[in-house]
């Protein structure tokens, strides 16, 4: 449990340092000037996402003690992952930028407002009762603001060193995505297997039916296939990591509640490849 719970902020930290590496000014003035693609990415995350993760909690009569870690999941937006697959797939990879740079920033009020209401709505009593969403929301402010707003800083001042480099701050973040659900794996053995079975048929739901609606919901408001792409991979990859770190906040070192967000990172990764390799061959 202890190995998770420094891990994960530190992951983090450096995850989000990794965004702002890859960011400049130029990715948020274009979402002044295609707002139309930008809001219909952000309302199919921000809004339809937890929605659809709240209803199948509520149809799929999903265990309390997982349910939580449902919405967690649902309220993470997507992270690097997305912008690397939509590249993958052709996908309009400015777009997915653009969604993941703002809705990062966002994220530091709107997570902690989707998983406090859904605490309430659920009528949840196992979180820590000291924790508030201000705290929250001011933890989050460190770990990931703080260190985009130091990583585009650094991309302003040594541009062509950042741009050698940035397959490797790619992998990094990566590869960091992975430790911290590999160490939550192997520190929760003895019990994920059982988790995974009722966690993994949520998680699956969700992700499918995600990435449909993101699909078809672009379809009909923007014409073109490359945002189409963008915007269903945007909503069926999710921040893992982030997602891990306010459940540690939540829930301390019990690790279990957070078994449907490594659910979750496992099922992503599969049907965005599947995904990808689907738009491959149909191109």
């Amino acid at each position: 449990m202890e190995i998770v719970t420094t891990i994960a902020p530190l992951a983090l930290a450096i995850i989000m340092l990794g965004l702002g590496l890859s960011l400049t000014i130029e990715d948020f003035i274009r979402v002044l000037k295609n707002p139309k693609e930008f809001f219909v990415g952000l309302i199919c995350q921000l809004i339809l996402l937890p929605i659809v993760a709240y209803l199948l909690i509520i149809i799929l009569k999903t265990p309390i003690e997982l349910a939580l870690g449902v919405m967690l999941i649902a309220a993470a937006p997507g992270g690097v992952t997305s912008n690397i697959l939509t590249k993958f797939a052709d996908g309009d990879v400015a777009l997915s930028i653009s969604l993941t740079a703002v809705i990062s920033l966002i994220s530091i009020v709107s997570v902690p407002y989707i998983v406090f209401l859904s605490i309430e709505l659920l009528d949840i009593e196992f979180v820590k009762k000291e924790i508030s969403m201000i705290v929250i929301s001011f933890k989050m402010f460190l770990v990931v603001t703080v260190p985009v707003i130091i990583g585009m800083i650094i991309r302003k001042f040594a541009n062509d060193f950042v741009l050698r480099n940035m397959k490797i701050i790619q992998r990094i973040s990566i590869g960091l995505f992975i430790i911290v659900f590999i160490t939550i794996y192997i520190e929760e053995w003895n019990n994920i297997l059982m988790f995974l079975l009722k966690a993994g048929t949520i998680a699956l739901t969700l992700n499918i039916i995600m990435m449909i609606i993101g699909f078809y919901t672009a379809k009909f408001f923007i014409s073109g296939a490359a945002q189409r792409r963008c915007i269903s991979l945007e909503c069926g990859l999710q921040n893992g990591t982030l997602a891990v770190f306010v459940g540690t906040q939540l829930f301390g070192k019990d690790l279990i509640y957070m078994v449907p967000t490594a659910a979750y990172a496992l099922i992503m990764m599969t049907t965005a490849i599947i995904f990808v390799f689907l738009v491959k061959k149909s191109n």
